[in-house]
């Protein structure tokens, strides 16, 4: 069980605290609520307290003996702020200490997460991007917020990001520690599938895979976190965008690979983890296929798919990176490592994500394990962890291999 320090400030994003508390304490984390006075003013003690377990204080002269300024910060393994205001990260930056949140956060020896919200004009001014800039500087990681609606009318730059993204990037920190979440790719824009295509034989059924598209997912998200501009090309997956990436809905391999040949041209890092169709119906009914009907068919023909790894492949630009995927098992013919070399040598990536897939160990499960290989002959094994987690081993073995970013 690991003791997470939970810091919520003044904002009117305190209600999605809330929220993340719930999915953290789910998590089996013990969790320690410290509010700021004005966060107190949009939820009130007692909801930190009943879905916390543990009391909630505010200030540095509630339960003087056990010096819960200092033991709170010291005992943590995790401390995560959100949503984290213009004015809690200019304390923070500061070094204040006018209350219990900015005391622990002083005290802290852990990895610490600042989840920013504000309306777009307090996250863009000078003076938050130079606090944002102090607390990176001396190791803090402090997300980028979402786009969307704000507290108004208004849109753009200074939502919190939702409350599965963040409890998905706080067990990424607790499982890798703040190195796990670095602004390697700031200034990048990176494209992933993600999901599986559907390719249509009637109006009713398609041929289809099992994958959920779990790890497109994680991949968006900790690429987002890591300062990725990043766009998601996503195959039939029913789930919230990760926050901070611009989502592509497609359902076909035709339709995914006119998405990610368009979306590749500008893109420094291109990541094909979706499970697309080898093969699709050569002839779509226009009505239902019914038994016994003249129409119901003997058997359906089938002509292959475009190979979209191997198009971006042949039509990348010099420091492209591509990154494909193999879902294999071991047969009669090689084991699965075998198997993915000679698809990595066959298709012509720079890095190939293997995920042995033997006995139902990946579709649909929240954990994972792979095993990222590079063309140069190099092996990285990301072992097993949430997907969130395994992401964060993936980007690590393609930052490594990417071009220093262009001079201005």
């Amino acid at each position: 069980m690991s003791r997470i320090v939970l810091g919520v400030s003044g904002g009117v994003a305190a209600y999605k605290a809330a929220l993340l508390l719930r999915a953290l304490t789910e998590a089996g984390h013990d969790v320690r609520v410290v509010p700021t006075p004005g966060a107190l003013h949009f939820v009130g003690a007692a909801t930190f307290e009943a879905l916390s377990g543990n009391p909630v204080t505010t200030d540095v002269w509630s339960d003087v003996p056990e010096v819960a300024h200092v033991r709170i910060g010291q005992t943590a393994d995790l401390v995560v702020v959100a949503p984290a205001t213009a004015d809690l990260l200019a304390r923070a930056a500061a070094g204040r200490a006018d209350d219990l949140l900015t005391a622990t956060l002083l005290t802290a020896h852990c990895p610490v997460v600042f989840v920013p919200a504000m309306h777009t004009e307090m996250w863009l001014h000078p003076a938050t991007q130079d606090n944002v800039a102090t607390l990176r500087r001396r190791g803090a990681i402090v997300l980028p917020p979402a786009v969307g609606r704000l507290t108004g009318p208004d849109s753009g730059p200074g939502r919190l990001p939702e409350p599965a993204d963040v409890a998905a990037l706080a067990a990424v920190v607790l499982e890798g520690g703040a190195a796990a979440l670095p602004r390697d790719l700031a200034g990048r824009r990176v494209v992933v599938s993600a999901g599986g295509t559907r390719e249509p034989l009637d109006p009713v059924r398609y041929l289809g895979n099992r994958s959920s598209g779990r790890q497109g997912w994680a991949l968006a998200r900790v690429a987002a976190a890591r300062g990725a501009e990043v766009v998601l090309v996503a195959a039939n997956v029913e789930a919230a965008a990760p926050f901070g990436v611009r989502v592509v809905p497609v359902e076909t391999a035709e339709q995914l690979r006119t998405a990610m040949l368009a979306e590749a041209a500008a893109a420094d890092v291109v990541v094909m983890s979706a499970a697309v169709a080898d093969f699709r119906p050569a002839d779509v009914a226009a009505t239902k296929l019914k038994k016994g009907s003249a129409a119901e068919p003997s058997a359906v023909e089938l002509v292959r798919n475009p190979d979209v790894l191997a198009e971006l492949v042949a039509e990348r630009s010099p420091g492209r990176l591509v990154v494909g995927f193999a879902a294999e098992t071991g047969d009669a013919d090689g084991d699965v490592l075998t198997h993915a070399r000679a698809k990595l040598a066959r298709k012509g990536c720079d890095l190939l994500v293997v995920n042995d897939v033997s006995a139902g160990q990946v579709f649909g499960r929240p954990d994972n394990a792979v095993v990222v290989l590079a063309a140069d002959g190099a092996v990285t094994e990301v072992p097993r962890g949430s997907k969130d987690a395994v992401a964060a081993g993936i980007w690590t073995a393609v930052a490594a291999r990417m071009a220093p970013p262009a001079e201005a």
